[in-house]
């Protein structure tokens, strides 16, 4: 266990770590079965009524930001997520209730991606933070890539999973099975031992503190380069719902079982991306450089990939890149974070991650509805080149980048990042 699985080693994590695949893989069948009848069944193909899904499930997170970081630094974790978790178990159940039985329509997908998301608002920071419960500090960078391994390991089981269950029983029973993955997770929950548990840094509750968050990020030009190449990236380069689901059904004219495959082709690639990060002991500025660069390189050559397979091949590297940017994203800002500070910077951080959904996929839905799913992919490619430039810019403007040429090499040094401490 030693190396790239080393958190594995210590109890609690492990038995989080079952009970949050077994959940994942159900969470990743709904999204591709929630994606498929929306764009094939309540709609004629329609982008943008995906893209507005995507809006009301990950918009919460910015409308709910200050609540849910001040929620994960002062609240027990474990049972914020006991009770986030059961919550969502019950959406989905609501959800594949009302599809096997025929009832369903877009107002209700509409209705129950709103609910997820308020409730996913909550769950994410908590459940990013808490992995900080679970292991040493020395362990967090591991740990964090192993979470983000289980994601994808899950992205790549699941939505092959979901197409072969829509062709066969339909989507109603994709989501009843998502409901009962849930079960998994609290169970892990309510394994743990409590005593082993570094719940360290208790923060006093004082007028002021749910604002502090952006106080402290606002007095670090690192989390704010991070967080802005962070909001490009994800706003309009992580669309792959819309990317491709829009390729597979409009370019390559593929059904249900073949759109899955897609998304579970790209998962290996993430799943590659996440076991390299956590081989590493620490992330670096250059690492997210390098991740967003082959990103939007990955994506301008899925745009001109001919075929379905060419595009899938497309699909792996675009996962390696993109899982090595957010994992290193993820751990950076946790690793350069004060813990007492860690809740309301993470929420922050998931707020972007996935809150910019709401500003991008309507946009990038209408791309591709209007101009075609090449020119929504090439959107997604300069938003990884924009990313690229913000890092640089932060590096000659904070770090004193340099670059010379020796031995026919390129050769680049920057100066050592210096600590800011928070001001009062």
């Amino acid at each position: 266990m030693k190396g790239t699985f080393r958190s594995l080693n210590i109890r609690n994590y492990r038995i989080w770590a079952g009970g949050a695949l077994v959940s994942n893989v159900g969470t990743w069948m709904q999204r591709t079965a929630q994606d498929w009848i929306v764009l094939t069944q309540l709609t004629n193909h329609n982008a943008t009524a995906v893209g507005i899904v995507m809006g009301l499930q990950f918009g919460p997170q910015i409308l709910l930001l200050p609540v849910t970081g001040f929620a994960a630094d002062h609240l027990d974790r474990r049972k914020l997520l006991m009770a986030t978790q059961l919550a969502m178990g019950l959406l989905a159940l609501g959800l594949g209730l009302l599809t096997v039985t025929g009832l369903v329509q877009l107002w209700h997908v509409y209705m129950f991606a709103f609910g997820l998301g308020c409730v996913a608002a909550f769950d994410a920071p908590a459940r990013q933070t808490f992995v900080s419960d679970l292991v040493t500090e020395a362990e967090l960078s591991n740990a964090v890539a192993l979470n983000s391994t289980s994601f994808n390991a899950a992205r790549m089981i699941g939505p092959a999973c979901a197409g072969l269950l829509v062709a066969s029983v339909g989507s109603g029973w994709v989501f009843l099975l998502n409901a009962a993955s849930y079960v998994a997770v609290l169970f892990s929950l309510s394994r743990l031992r409590i005593d082993e548990l570094h719940t360290r840094h208790k923060v006093p509750r004082q007028r002021g503190s749910l604002v502090d968050g952006f106080r402290y990020v606002w007095q670090r030009p690192d989390l704010k380069a991070i967080l802005l190449m962070l909001f490009l990236f994800g706003t309009f380069g992580l669309n792959f719902p819309i990317f491709i689901s829009t390729m597979s059904v409009t370019v390559f004219h593929q059904g249900a079982s073949k759109y899955g495959l897609l998304t579970s082709i790209m998962a290996i690639g993430s799943v590659t991306g996440a076991l390299l990060a956590a081989r590493r002991e620490k992330p670096t500025m250059a690492l997210l450089l390098m991740g967003a660069g082959i990103f939007g390189a990955g994506l301008t050559l899925a745009a001109l990939m001919p075929n379905y397979w060419l595009f899938g091949l497309m699909l792996i590297v675009i996962g390696v890149s993109a899982q090595t940017f957010t994992t290193s994203a993820n751990s950076t800002i946790q690793l350069s974070t004060e813990p007492a500070m860690r809740g309301r910077v993470m929420a922050i951080f998931m707020a972007i991650a996935l809150g910019g959904t709401p500003l991008g996929a309507p946009i990038v839905g209408w791309v591709a509805d209007g101009y075609g799913p090449r020119w929504a992919l090439a959107v997604g490619a300069a938003a990884g080149f924009g990313s690229v430039l913000v890092g640089l810019h932060y590096l000659m403007k904070y770090r004193n980048l340099r670059v010379k040429l020796a031995a026919g090499r390129l050769h680049f040094s920057i100066d050592a990042l210096v600590p800011v401490t928070r001001t009062q």
